[in-house]
């Protein structure tokens, strides 16, 4: 092309264009030479040399560039792998700071940096030098235009006590949807439709959780003649460009501006965006995995290396690598990326996967590590909804309770509990009643709320719920892996046989467990995380690791029979009962004791019987029937304008027995009448009785159900 480059800035990183032309920066510490590589409408290269280097930044500055333009790298430095160098210009990268990629990476020898084909010396093959030109199957960057209409756009700041999460897949949810479109389908677009987010404010969310969406490896080696691809996307390529395989527009760069619609559109409705987000590793794999961007780039200042054998890599992933979160530039990238998703995309917080390994700043993790102080400190990061997965696969990574202020976490040990509460086996008493209070003995000791305990039962990693009762043992053939992948310890229970059934016991007792587990999510203090498709009872077939299953497989079927359109009918209306009553989503802990010496309690435990836990109860694991109590008429919160906030009560009767257990209602709760408004022994779960219970009275639970009564606050008292 014969371009004039001028010596552009070191800042900001990346493609950026001004409306004339574009500045491109790279940062690389140890290179010696960096081309920049553009690529015209059929694949042909031209390459220009940046010369200008500032603070290890190599930049330049083309007045002939625009929004369009395709482009990569090729850095050289040093090929010494033992030394943690692994530079070969022969291989095209990604920039870092790309946002937006056009295509995906194709499995190819060429994208290896040694050579993959030899088998002279395979315990040294890493050693090798490939000199194939991988750009015939690399994703090309694409030079973007930022400008967008907001109109208004802004962030919808719901508070936690009032969020309910619905995770779920761009393609996954929308991929069969018979009202959208078939050019919309699995895609940002198809995700906006009307169809869907109908669905989704009639369901009463407040907020999708997306799978990742960052550009991805698609198809890394071990799924190479398989058949699969990566469906999930735990395997980033790129931290700020979305994927482009979920777009629906054809055109290079265009999925930027239609995930920015979709956000806007869900926004207009009310339901915020949170990002599953994964900078613990990336898609380039341990020493033996190809070489696509930041190995290439720097190896030894982007990832953690073994320190006296730097040829390989930290793993606390179980997926290669992981990145270096000591390094300045590390840490600069990935708050950089943070801040454009929230600031240029409008996302409104992010669920960290695998946050354990962000915080090794050497090998155990530390909760003040620089990534958290920084993050704790940024006027922009710290106002939004952070949200960790506190574990990684390393030793010491279960970090369930002790990340810092602002982190809410998904609770593992919610999960666990309550599923062995509903089925055959042991659950202590307090450990349950720890949970179903928002698990005040991992987070209040810290200084937080509530609301620092994400609860779910299930989500995208493992069973759906209908196949956690319907299962036993996972069965993931499908992923060609001899069943050897996913989790075996599942806490399931198949309610009498594995997989289909025609049995109508068998079914009628599932379809109920459904009930309880979903019932028992919603009714917990906390925020509640449903798993997109349970509203609706889908089922995978028993595979509990559909990670490379992009089929009918993974995919939201929506012909509903009607004990599926019951199950839909029976969440949205306990996610209404939730919203309507402030008791289940209270902002302060419970006292559990007399209030002001008033006599009254904020909440109460009590057997069948009707008298109260005792102290050596607590420790019994087979307790399989309790009453809990909340009264509404101590909140311990004021609203906005300082009245007094004032709610109904509610009796909760619990029943994991396999038969019917009669519960008293205790004659020491000073309320006049309670009436039933869930039973989960019924079809669609919401009682029709109009029968009034008063102080003593005896009601029937049936097994394996949950029942609810109200009791409506006292007139003149609060609003």
């Amino acid at each position: 092309m014969g371009m004039q480059v001028w010596p552009g800035r070191p800042h900001p990183l990346g493609a950026t264009w001004d409306g004339t032309g574009t500045n491109f920066a790279l940062f690389s510490e140890n290179a010696t030479a960096v081309e920049l590589c553009l690529f015209d409408a059929g694949d042909r290269e031209t390459r220009i040399s940046l010369t200008e280097v500032d603070n290890y930044v190599w930049h330049g500055y083309l007045t002939e560039v625009g929004p369009g333009q395709r482009y990569g790298f090729r850095v050289s430095g040093p090929h010494n792998p033992k030394a943690g160098h692994r530079f070969n210009p022969h291989k095209l990268l990604i920039d870092p700071y790309a946002r937006a990629l056009d295509g995906d990476v194709q499995f190819d020898p060429a994208i290896f940096s040694y050579d993959i084909e030899a088998t002279d010396d395979l315990e040294n093959l890493d050693l090798s030098f490939s000199k194939v030109d991988s750009s015939a199957f690399m994703p090309k960057a694409v030079v973007v235009d930022s400008n967008f209409d907001w109109e208004g756009d802004r962030p919808l700041d719901i508070p936690w006590h009032r969020t309910v999460i619905y995770e779920t897949h761009v393609k996954g949810l929308t991929q069969l949807h018979p009202e959208v479109p078939e050019a919309l389908r699995g895609t940002y677009a198809g995700l906006a439709h009307e169809a869907v987010i109908n669905h989704l404010t009639q369901l009463g969310i407040t907020a999708v959780e997306l799978l990742p969406v960052h550009h991805f490896h698609a198809y890394p080696g071990h799924l190479a003649n398989t058949g699969l691809r990566n469906y999930w996307g735990y395997d980033s390529l790129n931290y700020f460009a979305p994927y482009g395989g979920y777009s629906s527009t054809g055109q290079a760069g265009g999925q930027v501006n239609e995930f920015k619609q979709m956000v806007k559109a869900l926004h207009r409705e009310g339901i915020e965006v949170i990002l599953d987000v994964v900078y613990n590793h990336t898609g380039e794999g341990s020493h033996l995995g190809p070489t696509l961007s930041l190995r290439g780039i720097d190896n030894a200042a982007y990832y953690r290396l073994v320190e006296d054998a730097p040829r390989y890599y930290m793993d606390f992933t179980g997926c290669g690598n992981s990145l270096n979160v000591r390094h300045p530039q590390v840490l600069k990238l990935i708050m950089d990326s943070l801040r454009y998703w929230v600031q240029e995309m409008h996302v409104d917080g992010f669920r960290f996967d695998l946050a354990s390994a962000l915080a090794r700043e050497l090998y155990e993790v530390d909760s003040l590590a620089a990534f958290f102080d920084i993050i704790h400190q940024d006027p922009v990061l710290s106002t939004i909804k952070l949200i960790a997965e506190p574990w990684d696969l390393g030793e010491g990574g279960y970090q369930v309770g002790n990340f810092p202020l602002l982190w809410s976490e998904w609770n593992g040990k919610y999960r666990d509990s309550m599923r062995d509460f509903w089925r055959d086996h042991d659950c202590r008493l307090g450990e349950f009643a720890f949970r179903i209070t928002g698990s005040s003995d991992l987070y209040q000791a810290n200084g937080k709320r509530p609301h620092a305990s994400i609860n779910f039962i299930t989500c995208h990693d493992g069973f759906t719920l209908r196949d956690l009762v319907s299962y036993n043992e996972k069965h993931n053939l499908a992923n060609h892996e001899n069943n050897r992948d996913g989790e075996s310890y599942n806490r399931s229970w198949n309610c009498g046989a594995e997989g289909d059934t025609d049995d109508p016991e068998i079914l009628a007792l599932r379809h109920r467990q459904q009930r309880n587990l979903l019932a028992t999510l919603f009714l917990s203090q906390g925020v509640p995380m449903i798993l997109g498709g349970d509203e609706i009872s889908r089922t995978q077939q028993g595979n509990n690791n559909t990670y490379c299953q992009d089929s009918k497989l993974s995919w939201f079927d929506w012909k509903l029979d009607s004990a599926e359109l019951d199950q839909l009918s029976f969440v949205r209306q306990l996610i209404q009962l939730r919203q309507d009553h402030p008791a289940f989503a209270r902002r302060h802990w419970f006292q559990g004791r007399a209030i002001h010496g008033s006599g009254v309690h904020d909440i109460g435990w009590y057997n069948p019987d009707g008298s109260e836990i005792g102290p050596d109860q607590w420790h019994d694991g087979s307790a399989k029937a309790i009453a809990v109590y909340l009264n509404g008429e101590e909140l311990m919160a004021v609203q906005a304008a300082g009245e007094r906030l004032v709610g109904d009560s509610f009796l909760l009767f619990f029943n994991a027995q396999a038969d019917p257990q009669e519960f008293q209602i205790p004659t020491e709760i000073e309320k006049e009448r309670w009436s039933t408004v869930l039973n989960t022994s019924e079809p669609n779960g919401f009682s029709k009785d109009s029968q009034t219970y008063k102080p003593g009275s005896a009601i029937a639970v049936a097994d394996f159900s949950l029942v609810v009564l109200r009791s409506p606050r006292a007139k003149g008292i609060g609003t």
